[in-house]
C-alpha cells in the first residue's frame, strides 16, 4: 500500500501554535537533542532504572508535523534505544520492543492525526470568517441601496404585517403617520394582501398597476414589482413601490394635446378639400346663374348661399403655423423608440428590418409625437403590404440631404398600383377608413415636413423629409 503523502498542510495563521512552519527546524532540534538526552541518562542509569518512557516526549513534539512514515521510523528508533539500556530480563526483549514499538507509533499518529484536525478546523473556521465577512459586506451594501433607493421597498409576512420598510416606503404611505414596520399592508395596498393569501407553491415573480392609500386616505396608482419566496416563517413579499399618479396626469394630458392637435391637422386638411369643391362648385353656380331661367328660381338662389356658407366655413383657421406645431428633436432618440416599438413584433412576422442611419444625425424641426405616429403608419402599410411576398425585407434609412433629413421607408411588398391616388382621403379599397397616408402626409406639412412617395421598380418606397432644428423664433422671423 502506498504511504499516504505527508501532513504538510498550508501554514498554520495562528501565531501562537508551536507547529507553524517557522519553528518547525528547532522543534526538529529540540526533539533530537532530546532522545540523545534520554538514551545518555538511561545509558548511565541501566543498572538502576529505565527512562525508556520519557521518548513520548519527543515523538509528541515530532508528531505535528512529520510525515507518518517518519513517525514511525522515530517510534521504532526510540524502541529500539529503550531496549538497548532497559535493565529488565533479556528473554522479554521481544515482547518489550513490540509493545513500546506499538505505544510509540500509536502516541506518534495520535498527535499526528490531532494536529490535522486541528489544521482542518482552522481552516474552517477561516473560511466561515470569511464567509461571514462577505455575507456582512453584502448586507451592508443591500441595507445602503435599500435605504438610499427613491422607489419605496417593503418586505410582507404571511401575516400581512410590513416587516421592512426603508425610507421612501416611509415617505410615500406615511410621511408623517406612525412607522409603517409592523403595520398590515391591507391599509395601503390591499392587491399584495390579495397576493398574500392566495399564494401558490410557486414563486411568482411579476409586476401589477393597482390603487394605493396613503395615510390620510389620499389614493394614488401605484405601479408594483414584487416576488414571492418561503422561509421556515412562512411565505413572504419582497416589493418594490413607485408611485405612477403623476405620470398617468401627464399621459392623459398629452393624449388630450396630440388628439386635439391631429383633430385639428384633420379638419384643417379636410377644410381645405372642402374650399377646392366649393371653389369649383361656386364656378358652375356663377356660370349657371347667367341662365335666365334660373335667375328668379328660389331653390337656385338657395343654393348658391348654401354654397357660400361652405365655403366660408371651410374657410376657417383650424390649423397652427410650423413654429406653433414643431420644436427641435433629436432625430436619433426618436428612431430608437420606435425601433423598440416595432422591432420585435416584425421579427415575429418572420420580417427582415434592416437599418441604415447615418450617424450623426442632426437635430431637426418636428412634433415627436406625430412624428412616431406616421413611422408606425407607415411600417404598419408596409408590413400589410408584405404580408404574401416572398421575400420580407424593410429597410430604414435616414441621412441629410440638402438641408434636410431625409427618413425613407423601402420594403419589398406588392407596390402600388395607383400612385396619383395615394394621399387622396377615403378611397376605394383602401383599409379601414383610407386616412391613413392622408393624416400622415397633414401631420408632416403641419411641422414643415413633407411625406411623399418614391416610385420603385419593386415593392414600395416612402420619403419623410424634414427641416433641419432651428428656434421657434427663426421659424416665426424666417
Amino acid at each position: 500500500m502506498k504511504d499516504p503523502l505527508p501532513i504538510y498542510a498550508p501554514p498554520m495563521r495562528d501565531p501562537l501554535s508551536i507547529y507553524a512552519s517557522a519553528n518547525r527546524a528547532r522543534l526538529s532540534f529540540v526533539a533530537g537533542l532530546l532522545i540523545a538526552a534520554i538514551a545518555v541518562v538511561d545509558w548511565a542509569t541501566k543498572p538502576y532504572i529505565s527512562l525508556g518512557f520519557l521518548y513520548l516526549f519527543p515523538i509528541m513534539i515530532l508528531g505535528g508535523f512529520l510525515s507518518r512514515t517518519q513517525l514511525v521510523g522515530v517510534a521504532l528508533v526510540c524502541a529500539v534505544l529503550q531496549e538497548a539500556f532497559s535493565n529488565l530480563p533479556e528473554n522479554e526483549a521481544v515482547i518489550r520492543l513490540l509493545f513500546s514499538s506499538a505505544g510509540f507509533v500509536g502516541t506518534g499518529l495520535f498527535i499526528s492525526e490531532m494536529i490535522r484536525n486541528r489544521r482542518i478546523t482552522m481552516a474552517h473556521v477561516e473560511e466561515l470568517e470569511g464567509q461571514i465577512k462577505l455575507r456582512e459586506d453584502a448586507e451592508e451594501q443591500l441595507r445602503s441601496l435599500v435605504e438610499s433607493s427613491p422607489a419605496a421597498i417593503v418586505t410582507i409576512g404571511a401575516a400581512g404585517r410590513v416587516l421592512l420598510a426603508n425610507e421612501a416606503a416611509q415617505h410615500l404611505f406615511a410621511s408623517e403617520g406612525t412607522p409603517l414596520q409592523g403595520q398590515e399592508i391591507n391599509s395601503y395596498l390591499p392587491a399584495l394582501q390579495t397576493v398574500l393569501k392566495n399564494q401558490q407553491p410557486r414563486v411568482f415573480r411579476t409586476t401589477l398597476q393597482c390603487t394605493g392609500k396613503r395615510s390620510d386616505g389620499e389614493v394614488f396608482l401605484a405601479g408594483v414589482w414584487f416576488s414571492t419566496y418561503s422561509t421556515i416563517s412562512g411565505p413572504r413579499l419582497a416589493a418594490i413601490i413607485v408611485d405612477l399618479s403623476e405620470d398617468l396626469r401627464n399621459r392623459e394630458d398629452l393624449s388630450l394635446e396630440h388628439l386635439l392637435k391631429n383633430t385639428r391637422i384633420l379638419m384643417s386638411a379636410v377644410a381645405h378639400e372642402i374650399r377646392n369643391l366649393c371653389g369649383a362648385v361656386l364656378v358652375v353656380h356663377k356660370n349657371l346663374s347667367r341662365v335666365e331661367e334660373l335667375e328668379s328660381n328660389e331653390d337656385f338662389k338657395a343654393l348658391g348661399n348654401l354654397i357660400q356658407s361652405l365655403e366660408r366655413v371651410s374657410a376657417l383657421e383650424l390649423g397652427s403655423s410650423a413654429s406653433q406645431n414643431g420644436e427641435v428633436v433629436e432625430l436619433g432618440s426618436v428612431l430608437d423608440e420606435f425601433r423598440i416599438l416595432i422591432e420585435t413584433t416584425y421579427h415575429e412576422s418572420e420580417i427582415e428590418m434592416q437599418w441604415d442611419v447615418r450617424e450623426p444625425l442632426p437635430l431637426v424641426w418636428a412634433d415627436r409625437y406625430g412624428l412616431i405616429q406616421v413611422f408606425l403608419n407607415l411600417a404598419k402599410n408596409s408590413r400589410r403590404a408584405m404580408a404574401s411576398s416572398g421575400m420580407k425585407r424593410l429597410r430604414i434609412t435616414a441621412q441629410e440631404e440638402k438641408g434636410n433629413v431625409a427618413i425613407r421607408f423601402e420594403d419589398t411588398g406588392s407596390g402600388v398600383a395607383s400612385p396619383e391616388h395615394l394621399f387622396r382621403p377615403f378611397q376605394r379599397g383602401a383599409e379601414s377608413s383610407g386616412l391613413g397616408l392622408y393624416v400622415s402626409r397633414a401631420i408632416m406639412r403641419s411641422f414643415g415636413g413633407e411625406l411623399s412617395y418614391e416610385p420603385r421598380s419593386e415593392g414600395c418606397c416612402f420619403a419623410v423629409v424634414l427641416p433641419l432644428g432651428v428656434t421657434q423664433e427663426q421659424v416665426v422671423n424666417a
